[in-house]
């Protein structure tokens, strides 16, 4: 049956969120319903709400969630009613070409959850009867969503599911570029531009890996002093000067990795020229539409320089989402250090006040 509770609506872009009740109808054949219990405040849903990311209002936000599964629709036969589950906001059809050769985080049907559910309709209406969008066909910053199948992973019930929910983008997002994208070889040098909450997860990602030197690179001594936390062996705030320069002088001549985690193309640039003859810059955050990137094509021929981007942490959620639990069960990936604020849903525009402020590794709203 339909519910209703409250969600964190975007009405107009560049202005405030408005928190709403909204009503959420019941899955339909090959959907579920999820009580939501947590929900990251990600970047994405900032540039959703401002604009720079050109979705159209009224548009729930939340891709970054974890909840109760509270109803399922016709032919779902392997999740029960009571499971907790992670959103996934790349459904990941697994018939595509690219779910086929395992870059699920290509997968086709993700342009068909920009906005709404893959057949182009949501299941939420707001308080007047009208139909909203739903963000990245998650839309979890509400206290209930209905998905298809293909955006939820069954996770284990004693998951905290304010640290779980993480798992679902920033962390899989970062320490996958590490991990999956760039396959960070232990020993090894990387830089991360930029340390927010997707560059602290790939710092700790090559800390993973086992990287001897970690250069976290950012303009905010707060930010570097939280990248030390996560396995950051060095810190460079280019305020105090050239930070390609500075990067190549710790690693004698160049890091075999840099990512690039913030989404502008001079630093684009600036990663790439941090790396060695031979090194592979990665690419994570996301940029506009009308950022270029003038890298100089000799050095990717006589240097043998790789550039490359990663979506997703070239992730596979059923396979990754599980992997990263259970290195955060043995201590190994910190969540709870990530958490660093968390907020009701009717302060959901502080959370993204305290985000725009950079306060936050990751803020977090919690629902009844």
């Amino acid at each position: 049956m339909a519910k209703t509770g409250k969600a964190v609506v975007v009405r107009e872009h560049g202005g405030g969120v408005s928190v709403e009740e909204v009503t959420v109808e019941s899955p339909g054949p090959g959907e579920v319903m999820v009580k939501i219990e947590a929900c990251g405040v990600c970047a994405s849903d900032a540039a959703a709400l401002s604009g720079k990311m050109p979705l159209p209002p009224p548009l729930i936000l939340g891709h970054e969630g974890c909840g109760i599964i509270e109803e399922l629709g016709e032919g779902i036969a392997d999740l029960e009613v009571g499971d907790k589950v992670l959103m996934s906001f790349i459904p990941q059809c697994g018939c595509c070409r690219f779910c086929a050769d395992g870059e699920g985080q290509l997968c086709d049907d993700h342009a068909k959850v920009y906005f709404t559910l893959p057949d182009g309709t949501t299941r939420a209406k707001d308080g007047a009867g009208n139909p909203l969008f739903i963000f990245s066909g998650c839309g979890c910053m509400a206290q209930y969503t209905t998905v298809v199948r293909n955006s939820v992973v069954k996770i284990d019930s004693d998951l905290p599911s304010d640290k779980a929910c993480l798992v679902a983008c920033g962390v899989l997002t970062g320490v996958g570029a590490a991990l999956n994208t760039a396959k960070v070889k232990a020993g090894s040098t990387a830089a991360v531009f930029g340390v927010g909450g997707i560059g602290l997860n790939v710092v700790q990602g090559c800390a993973i890996a086992g990287a001897e030197k970690i250069i976290a690179v950012d303009l905010e001594d707060k930010k570097l002093e939280m990248a030390q936390q996560f396995g950051a062996t060095h810190t460079v705030n280019p305020n105090n000067g050239d930070p390609v320069a500075q990067i190549h002088e710790i690693t004698g001549g160049g890091s075999d990795y840099a990512f690039e985690c913030i989404g502008l193309g001079p630093v684009v640039l600036q990663a790439f020229a941090a790396t060695r003859k031979g090194g592979h810059a990665v690419v994570v955050g996301v940029s506009a539409p009308t950022e270029m990137v003038p890298i100089p094509a000799i050095a990717l021929t006589t240097q043998e320089k790789h550039l490359s981007g990663s979506w997703f942490g070239s992730g596979v959620p059923r396979r990754d989402y599980p992997r990263l639990l259970n290195l955060y069960r043995s201590n190994r990936l910190k969540l709870d250090e990530l958490v660093t604020n968390t907020y009701s849903v009717d302060d959901a525009q502080q959370a993204f006040d305290d985000l725009k402020a950079g306060l936050n590794a990751r803020g977090v709203i919690l629902f009844d």
